[in-house]
């Protein structure tokens, strides 16, 4: 069957709780996929912003009054019944309790341990993204040395995501310090990524790759057997590129000026929130010039988070 001609314009919105868990919603009877669990929203009216039907969405689904949201993800889903062009919010602040206005149930799930299904199938990349985290941190040996990142990693509680990235590195080398890496990470849940050659990662205790705005220029299809696959990105044809691919995450800058590009403009909050406003549905992670206390300022713009090199290991 053809999908319809029609696309309809729906926003959706994640309650965050601060310990990372966000909560679904089944939709009601009477309603396509009735059971189905989803993201509570629902469509924007004639004249209205995004933000505000998110806020009208909720509060006539859950009776809560939304008081902050970012900008999220796009995507276009088509299924038997319509085609629906979503945007996705998170939400950060709210004030009320959520109730079953419209009959429907709600539950609060742990990113990656969902225990209601069936899901409904626009969500399940946007799932998937709730595995990501808000800051990933990138290495760089020549700048920071080998043992101070080591000794920063092994003091942290919860090490988070972990890219690798050292060009100056021989196979056996880059080998060697993945092994030290990863048995200081995966003890303690963290996860680590490797920008390099894909086929040097084979047997490598890495949870995923990371290629380079070239490698991904070059790249024709997701290879195989990769749990996570990451990209760096410098506009939005690397994005749309990432996209198709299915690629799990890009991460995109420079956003300011950095201590290796001093006299190098970056694109700016603004122009990053210019490119992300041009229906990406990947997660991005802005980098370049960015530090912790810009998380917010990433976020308000449509970001997953950000990215750090050398503000990861201060």
């Amino acid at each position: 069957m053809s999908a319809p001609h029609t696309i309809i314009s729906v926003v959706a919105g994640a309650l965050m709780r601060p310990d990372g868990s966000f909560m679904l919603g089944s939709r009601p009877q009477g309603k396509p996929y009735a059971g189905y669990w989803e993201f509570p929203g629902g469509k924007v009216e004639a004249g209205e912003t995004p933000f505000a039907a998110l806020v009208r969405e909720f509060r006539e689904e859950t009776g809560i009054e939304v008081r902050h949201a970012t900008p999220w993800l796009t995507r276009v889903h088509h299924y038997e019944h319509a085609s629906v062009h979503l945007r996705f919010f998170r939400i950060w602040a709210w004030e009320g309790t959520p109730q079953p206005h419209e009959g429907q149930a709600f539950a609060w799930q742990t990113p990656g341990k969902y225990t209601v299904n069936p899901m409904l199938p626009a969500n399940a990349p946007v799932l998937r993204s709730m595995q990501l985290p808000d800051t990933l941190h990138i290495t760089s040996v020549t700048d920071c040395g080998r043992d101070h990142i080591l000794h920063t990693l092994a003091q942290r509680d919860n090490p988070g995501w972990i890219i690798v990235r050292e060009p100056q590195k021989d196979r056996e080398q880059l080998a060697a310090f993945v092994g030290e890496l990863s048995d200081i990470i995966h003890p303690k849940g963290g996860k680590l990524l490797v920008n390099t050659d894909p086929d040097w990662i084979k047997g490598w205790p890495v949870d995923g790759l990371h290629l380079s705005s070239a490698r991904l220029a070059a790249l024709r299809e997701r290879p195989p057997h990769l749990a996570w696959l990451g990209a760096s990105a410098h506009n939005h044809a690397d994005l749309a590129h990432a996209a198709a691919l299915g690629l799990d995450y890009a991460v995109l800058g420079h956003i300011n000026a950095t201590a290796s590009h001093p006299g190098k403009a970056g694109m700016g909050w603004n122009g990053l929130a210019a490119l992300l406003a041009q229906d990406i549905p990947l997660p991005v992670f802005a980098i370049g010039g960015v530090q912790h206390s810009d998380l917010t300022t990433a976020r308000q713009q449509g970001a997953q988070g950000i990215a750090l090199m050398r503000g990861a290991w201060r």
